[in-house]
C-alpha cells in the first residue's frame, strides 16, 4: 500500500468565484505551455518526437548513473559519475548537431514559465488555514535562552540579549565552553516564576524548551537566530531580522499548534530514520560531511549495513525503506519548491515520508515525483518505526540520538502555546503542483463582480 490519509484540516478552498487576475493568470499559463509545443513543432516538425525521446532517455540514464555513483565505490563510482556528467552534454551536442538546440532550450524555458505561472494561479484558489490567533496580555516575567554561536553569531550581531533585557526579559546566554542542559534551565526558570519561555537558537534547542513550555502550559517564543530556521519559517516569523521576533514580548498574539513526540522526546520539525540518521551519527561527519556521506551511502542504500527498518500504523506498512521522515504536520509533497515547508502546524496529524529504492530503475522512477512507486506518503496520529536491531539512530530536529526499538512517534494536537509578533511577515504561500486540467477549468470559469480580483 503506497499511501493513506488520516483526515486533517487542510488549506481551505476559496468559496469566492475566481477573479479576473486569477483567470487570466491561468490562461497565460496555458498559452505559454501551448507556445512551447507550437515552437517545438514549428522548428522540428516530426523530429520533435525524436527530440523528446532523446531528452527523456538522457534524463533516465543520468538518474540511473547518479544511483550507481551513490551505491558504488572506487572505479565504478568514478565511471558512473563520469556517465552522469557526459550524458546531458551528449544530449545537448545532439540537439546542436541537428540545429535545434535553440528550439529545445526555448521550449524548456517556456515550459518552466508555464508551470510557475500555473502554480501561482492555482495557489490563489486556496487561502492559508493557519492556527487561529488570540490576543493575550504581554508576559510579566519572560525568560529567554540564547545561543551565541547559533546562526553564525546572530545573537551578538543583532544585540538580542541587550534588546530583550530592555524589554523586561531575563536572558540566559549559553557559554559555548561549558555545555548546559537547556531543558533544565527552562524548568528552573518556570519554578522561579517565568510565565513565558523563549529560545534564540537552532531548532533542536527550540524543541527541548518547547517541551518544557508544553508541560507547564505557558507560552513559548521563537527567535529566528538559527541557521535554517525551519520552525520560524512555518510560524511566519521574520528570518531576515531576528530582532523583530522580540516584538512578541510587547505586541504579540498567541497560537495553538501541534507538537511531535518520538518516544518522550519533543520535536517541532521532524524525526528522521535510516540513511541520514545513520550518517550523522559518525564522528567523522562533523569534520568531513561530504566525504562521510560518500563513504557510507553505498552500504546504507543497498542494505549491506545498518538496520532494516519497518514502518507501520493502522493503515500502512512500509518494509525496508532506506529513509523515513516523520514530521510535525505534513510537508508539501510532489513539488520541489514546496519541500521543507509545511502549510499547517495545527492539522492534528504527523506527516510520514518513506523512500524505498533498490535499483537504478526505481531511482529513475523517482523522477515521477509523488507518483513514484518508491515514495510512500501518508498522515497519521501515531506511527511505529521498528528494526531488526535493539536500537537505531534517529535524527530529531537535527540532533543525533540513539533510541531503543520499537520507536513510537505521535502527535499532541494543539498542545503548544506559541507567542508571535502580531505584525510578523506570515507564512510564505506554498503554491500547489501544476494540474493542467484544474488550470483549464480555472481559465474558463465564470467570475463575478463579488469575487473578482479587479
Amino acid at each position: 500500500m503506497r499511501s493513506a490519509e488520516t483526515p486533517a484540516r487542510a488549506a481551505v478552498p476559496s468559496d469566492r468565484p475566481p477573479g479576473t487576475v486569477q483567470r487570466w493568470t491561468a490562461r497565460l499559463a496555458l498559452l505559454v505551455a501551448t507556445a512551447a509545443i507550437v515552437l517545438l513543432l514549428a522548428a522540428a516538425g516530426v523530429r520533435s518526437v525524436s527530440l523528446l525521446l532523446v531528452g527523456l532517455a538522457g534524463l533516465a540514464v543520468t538518474a540511473a548513473a547518479v544511483w550507481w555513483a551513490l551505491t558504488r565505490h572506487g572505479l565504478l563510482r568514478a565511471l558512473s559519475s563520469a556517465l552522469a556528467s557526459v550524458v546531458p552534454l551528449a544530449v545537448l551536442v545532439y540537439y546542436s548537431a541537428v540545429h535545434l538546440l535553440w528550439a529545445a532550450l526555448s521550449a524548456l524555458t517556456l515550459g518552466a514559465v508555464a508551470r510557475l505561472t500555473g502554480r501561482a494561479a492555482l495557489g490563489a484558489e486556496t487561502r492559508p488555514a493557519g492556527p487561529p490567533q488570540q490576543r493575550t496580555p504581554p508576559p510579566k516575567t519572560p525568560f529567554l535562552i540564547m545561543n551565541p554561536r547559533s546562526g553564525g553569531g546572530k545573537v551578538g550581531r543583532f544585540h538580542l540579549a541587550e534588546r530583550a533585557r530592555a524589554l523586561g526579559a531575563e536572558v540566559a546566554v549559553l557559554d559555548p565552553a561549558h555545555p548546559q542542559d537547556v531543558a533544565e534551565l527552562a524548568r528552573r526558570a518556570v519554578a522561579e516564576g517565568a510565565d513565558l519561555l523563549g529560545v534564540a537558537g537552532g531548532d533542536g534547542t527550540q524543541a527541548q524548551v518547547a517541551g518544557v513550555a508544553e508541560q507547564h502550559d505557558i507560552p513559548f517564543m521563537v527567535i529566528s537566530a538559527g541557521t535554517r530556521n525551519h520552525f520560524a519559517l512555518d510560524l511566519g516569523l521574520d528570518r531576515a531580522d531576528c530582532s523583530k521576533c522580540l516584538d512578541a514580548l510587547t505586541d504579540g498574539v498567541e497560537l495553538r499548534i501541534d507538537l511531535g513526540f518520538v518516544c518522550d522526546r519533543v520535536f517541532v520539525n521532524n524525526a528522521s530514520f535510516g540513511v541520514y540518521a545513520q550518517v550523522v551519527q559518525s564522528d567523522a561527519y562533523r569534520d568531513d560531511k561530504v566525504g562521510t556521506i560518500l563513504q557510507r551511502l553505498p552500504e546504507l542504500l543497498t542494505h549491506r549495513s545498518g538496520p532494516r527498518l519497518t514502518v507501520r500504523n493502522a493503515h500502512v506498512l512500509m518494509d525496508a525503506p532506506q529513509a523515513v521522515l516523520v514530521s510535525n504536520n505534513p510537508y508539501q509533497v510532489g513539488d520541489a519548491a514546496g519541500l521543507g515547508r509545511r502549510t499547517q502546524l495545527d492539522s492534528g496529524v504527523l506527516g510520514v515520508l518513506g523512500v524505498n529504492v533498490d535499483n537504478a530503475a526505481q531511482a529513475v522512477d523517482l523522477l515521477r515525483g509523488r507518483h513514484a512507486r518508491g515514495l510512500t506518503a501518508f498522515t497519521a496520529t501515531e506511527v511505529v518505526v521498528d528494526a531488526d536491531a535493539a536500537e537505531i539512530p534517529v535524527g530529531v530536529d537535527g540532533e543525533a540520538l540513539v533510541l531503543p526499538t520499537p520507536v513510537t512517534c505521535r502527535t499532541a494536537p494543539g498542545s503548544l502555546r506559541v507567542r508571535v509578533p502580531r505584525g510578523r511577515p506570515g507564512v510564505p504561500r506554498a503554491n500547489p503542483p501544476t494540474d493542467w486540467r484544474a488550470l483549464g477549468r480555472l481559465a474558463f470559469a465564470r467570475g463575478s463582480a463579488a469575487g473578482g480580483n479587479r
